[in-house]
């Protein structure tokens, strides 16, 4: 009975990190150059998504320009730099502004045009300009 929990374990661990690795895609600064509609926003890559109106122009210098847009507040337009760099595949954002903590985006989907990052458990649609 032991060595039958202990194969289903190892098949469940062997099985999750295995489809782990295979949903991340490697991502490359200069594919990123530029700007972004980032149209909506995610818990779950297949959920329901939350539309939203933010442009990401990633500059060749480490700085990621965010501009929001919000129609209905007090600020009718935000700008706000923020640090970026992309190692191992992997874009690092400065979560917030003037502080080092940086979340890690992985690629889960790339098409042509079109980009799927997960960022902190978050999904992020974008597409290119």
């Amino acid at each position: 009975m032991k060595n039958n929990y202990k194969k289903i374990l190892f098949l469940v661990g062997a099985f999750g990190a295995f489809s782990s690795n295979a949903d991340t895609l490697s991502i490359d600064k200069n594919e990123l150059l530029g700007k972004w509609n980032l149209y909506a926003e995610s818990i779950k890559l297949d959920g329901e998504k939350k539309a939203i109106t933010v442009e990401w122009d990633f500059h060749n210098d480490g700085v990621l320009m965010t501009k929001s847009t919000d129609s209905v507040g007090r600020t009718k337009e935000m700008v706000i730099p923020v640090k970026y760099s992309v190692e191992n595949g992997v874009l690092k954002k400065q979560s917030t502004p003037g502080r080092e903590k940086y979340d890690d985006c992985k690629a889960v989907e790339k098409d042509g045009a079109n980009l799927v990052l997960n960022c902190s458990n978050l999904f992020f649609f974008l597409k290119k300009l």
